[in-house]
């Protein structure tokens, strides 16, 4: 993030983001709730609906966040896609991407198996059975998408009934054209309300990942904490899977450059990313980089803004890991079918779902309820550890948006490839002072940036 310059010239480091003592409560909650189970495990058990009441307050913002963020990443998608040929592109990257990142989160989610074993409450395992048993015909389900009236997916909590609403909406306001732009920036300021109040709700976030790591390590002992380093190592190694081997090779391929070149050339912003768990701190600096390495300003302009919210590649792959985490741990895994089902809702859903802090937390309680809603419970298990995936997911987004600017200037022909060769090399070194001029701080259209603020 750009430094300001004082009246006498000098320029002084940024305030910490106040969320920053928000995220060592909850470190420090995790270590407490955890002593707690295994010292105390009988105590710790009763500490199970203060873990549980979080998470309600978590499933309270549900259909608010998607129907906002839905309707707003659809008029996104249509301004980005209208640009031309650089919007078409990066739209149609950013999809298969997100698709490829999900889908890997699953298959190393499969073969890893984090919460095997731990069957953390009988009941509602037995709950998931019997609902296996139960489960809708097809028709039936289709049909039940469909709301009994226009706001009664929200009164009711349905998920896909407010998916389906939101995207009718979106769809609806990008047809009125100029006429739509009223209601657009009304639903702008209801997206402000709601992640304020998401806000609000994460200060309770230490209090909850307490009540949750106590009971379920009481109950289950070092079983508990075995699995949870089991899907944070898993995590940490399939975004590292996904950055250096699947993107390595794009760029290796297609962006004819270095991966670790480009790494390194960023390495400033990556520490900036690591320190506030957000790759959002970083966009003015990818901005002014990308132009400085030789990709032309269209292209940054309508690519990196709009990869920030549509372009969530450490995100999708936390979605899809912790869902499998939550099922299994809960001895109710998930069957392939609800698996492929799944992923086709988070392939929507997360798009600009990652504002703010907890909205990842929302959307993975999203996809949950929408298929097993008897799992949305085991959120409040993994609320402990998101903290510390954190760091991975906004990592490995920002990433994802680097090499996809640079990409898309390959396939546009919008690149200096001699300028490139020289940023690389060390031989024209980015100037930190251009910073001092807020020109290139451009936001993602629709909202925020959704860089991944530790959700």
């Amino acid at each position: 993030m750009a430094k300001e310059p004082e009246g006498d010239g000098t320029v002084t480091a940024p305030r910490r983001d106040r969320t920053h003592y928000l995220y060592i409560a909850v470190i420090a909650a995790v270590f407490l709730g955890a002593a707690l189970g295994l010292l105390a495990p009988e105590f710790a058990k009763e500490l199970k609906p203060v873990g549980e009441g979080f998470v309600n307050l978590i499933k309270m913002m549900i259909s608010p966040i998607i129907f906002c963020t839905i309707v707003l990443g659809v008029g996104s998608v249509a301004k980005a896609a209208s640009v031309g040929k650089v919007g078409g592109l990066a739209i149609g990257y950013f999809m298969v991407m997100s698709t490829v990142a999900l889908a890997i989160g699953l298959v190393v989610g499969n073969i890893l198996h984090p919460g095997d074993g731990l069957n953390l409450t009988a009941d509602v395992a037995q709950s998931g059975q019997e609902q296996i048993k139960e489960s809708e015909s097809t028709v039936e389900f289709l049909i039940g998408i469909i709301p009994t009236t226009l706001v009664s997916a929200f009164t009711e909590g349905e998920v896909l009934q407010t998916l389906l609403v939101a995207l009718l909406a979106g769809f609806a306001v990008q047809k009125l054209g100029a006429r739509g732009e009223p209601i657009k920036r009304g639903i702008e300021h209801i997206q402000r309300l709601v992640f304020r109040i998401l806000a609000m709700i994460m200060w309770a976030a230490p209090v909850g990942a307490f009540g949750a790591i106590a009971a379920v390590v009481g109950a289950t002992g070092w079983d508990a904490l075995a699995s949870l380093a089991i899907i944070m190592i898993g995590f940490y190694l399939t975004c590292a899977l996904f950055v250096f081997i699947v993107l390595g090779l794009l760029m290796r391929f297609i962006g004819k450059m270095n991966l670790f070149s480009l790494l390194r050339y960023l390495g400033r912003e990556f520490l900036l990313i690591l320190s506030t768990s957000s790759s959002e701190s970083a966009l003015p600096r990818l901005i002014a980089k990308m132009e400085h390495l030789g990709v032309s300003k269209p292209v940054v302009g309508i690519t990196v803004p709009t990869g920030y919210s549509f372009n969530l590649d450490g995100t999708a792959i936390y979605l899809t890991m912790a869902s499998l985490f939550i099922a299994e741990a809960l001895n109710a895994p998930l069957s392939v079918g609800e698996q492929i089902s799944l992923l086709v809702f988070m392939i929507i859903a997360s798009k600009g779902a990652a504002g703010v802090t907890g909205a990842g937390l929302a959307t993975l309680a999203g996809g949950l309820s929408s298929h097993r809603p008897e799992l949305v419970d085991g959120v409040g298990f993994i609320v402990g550890i998101d903290r510390f995936m954190s760091e991975a997911r906004a990592l490995t987004n920002f990433a994802g948006n680097a090499v996809a600017t640079v990409l898309v200037g390959t396939w546009t022909n919008e690149i200096d490839r001699e300028q490139t060769k020289r940023v690389l090399s060390g031989e024209d070194p980015f100037d930190e002072a251009t910073l001092l001029d807020d020109h290139s701080a451009s936001a993602p259209s629709g909202g925020k940036p959704a860089g991944e603020g530790g959700s």
